[in-house]
């Protein structure tokens, strides 16, 4: 179980702190960190958590990264189905202490809590675009976890980068999940629009995870980097 609950706990300091800095951001304009800031807290929480729990479980934090691994034959089918749930519980953890907190300051029906949208978009655009970032982020995963000329240490940072990265493009759009945990907590909490465009959020990156996977065997046929599996 301590797979299990080490993806619960990182998955939680994702949300927490990513999402945190999204809903802190919204309700004070004037110290707002603004786009890149959310970007960056999002990059920086994945690699504490990667390398906080990594050694443990591979660090996913996502049901999207573990479906790929789960496509790439390093995931069990009922390792990814655990992952899956352990890290939805902890980014409904991470949202419920978030709503505590943050509704202390605002009224609780104004929180947005980081919730994905598909705003002014059409949902084949918004789809489109979710597809397209998570597709990138999930390539770049497998490469880095796969080759030889990588260490491991230093994938948990490039990751963690392109995290940041796809978050400047995908926050101005649909607010950038490229992670279904982290789109079905706050979803969950805030109910309407957040849950019926839900579908969205889950579907497409799992979606461009998959392609991800069929896009890296192509062109890559390095073997997976002997840690990858332990």
């Amino acid at each position: 179980m301590k797979k299990y609950f080490s993806e619960l706990l990182g998955t939680f300091i994702l949300v927490f702190f990513g999402t945190g800095t999204a809903i802190m951001s919204g309700l004070n304009p004037d110290t707002s960190v603004g786009a890149l800031g959310i970007a960056w807290a999002f990059g920086l929480s994945v690699i504490a958590a990667a390398y906080s729990i990594g050694h443990i479980s591979g660090g996913h934090l996502n049901p999207a990264i573990s479906f790929a691994m789960f496509l790439d034959r390093r995931l069990s089918g009922q390792d990814f189905a655990l992952y899956s749930v352990f890290q939805t519980i902890g980014a409904l953890l991470a949202t419920a202490l978030l709503y505590l907190i943050f509704s202390s300051l605002s009224s609780p029906n104004e929180l947005v809590l980081g919730a994905n949208s598909v705003g002014e978009l059409s949902v084949m655009t918004a789809f489109l675009v979710e597809f397209i970032l998570t597709f990138v982020f999930v390539f770049v995963v497998l490469s880095v976890t796969k080759t030889k000329f990588i260490a491991p240490n230093l994938a948990v940072v490039i990751i963690g980068f392109t995290l940041t990265m796809v978050h400047l493009v995908g926050i101005p759009l649909t607010g950038t999940s490229v992670n279904p945990a982290r789109s079905i907590a706050p979803a969950v909490f805030m109910g309407g629009a957040a849950l019926s465009e839900l579908w969205v959020f889950i579907v497409a990156p799992m979606v461009g995870a998959a392609i991800a996977v069929l896009a890296n065997n192509l062109l890559d046929s390095s073997e997976v980097h002997p840690e990858v599996n332990e």
